[in-house]
């Protein structure tokens, strides 16, 4: 299984932060449609259509508690949101989720249901351990869909890092191009992360099933 582990600085900075780590093997997102996850987004979107369900805002203590880690680490959370705090912000004001490969829709479904900060990280891209730490100021960092633009993050700010480089920028804000997880992708890992204490076995369990049909392995892990 992937080394993936919190610094023990970060740990003691956010000591309520629990993350679970889900190890996919033998992902088969290029075969065809995962019903169960098509499923997922649909009841979604229906449930924001008849008023029976709303995406949780930065008003939920789930979220908030997000906003104040990230002003805790410098960085203003109204400016460069949360994850699940921007995705659900734009399934409230488009009505729909992107849809953008079957792996990474299963981890946004699962993401805005739970108000749960969710990423994945290509394997075959991934250059040794994975490390929750504070930046030091010289790390570089390739955002998603930019592969020409390098970026330093600030000293303090909270990233996952591996040898090679920055995967993630304000802990969960934004993802790195080099270690997107495409169709193409068979070795995948997710995380699915909270702030707040909140035990994490319901949506990790959720996102297992939805991944489960079409791998040949799924591990969970819990850190925190």
């Amino acid at each position: 299984m992937t080394d993936l582990h919190l610094h023990p600085a970060v740990a003691a900075a956010f000591p309520a932060a629990r993350i679970a780590v889900l190890t996919a093997r033998g992902v088969r997102g290029a075969t065809g449609p995962w019903p169960a996850t098509e499923a997922a987004l649909a009841c979604l979107e229906a449930e924001l259509a008849d008023g029976s369900w709303h995406p949780a805002d930065e008003h939920d203590p789930r979220i908030a508690a997000w906003h104040t880690a990230y002003r805790a680490f410098g960085t203003n959370p109204r400016r460069v949101r949360p994850s699940v705090d921007a995705l659900g912000r734009r399934l409230a004001k488009q009505g729909a989720l992107p849809r953008i490969n079957p792996a990474v829709d299963s981890y946004n479904a699962v993401s805005v249901r739970h108000a749960t900060p969710a990423g994945a990280f290509d394997l075959a891209a991934v250059d040794g351990p994975v490390e929750i730490r504070f930046a030091d100021g010289t790390e570089r960092f390739t955002p998603l869909g930019e592969p020409d633009t390098v970026e330093h993050p600030k000293p303090g700010e909270v990233v996952y890092t591996d040898a090679a480089g920055v995967l993630t920028r304000h802990w969960n804000h934004r993802d790195a191009h080099r270690t997107r997880v495409t169709e193409r992708a068979t070795d995948v890992l997710f995380v699915l992360e909270t702030m707040d204490g909140a035990e994490l076995a319901e949506p990790a369990e959720e996102l297992r099933a939805l991944l489960a049909p079409h791998s040949e392995e799924v591990a969970v892990r819990y850190l925190g």
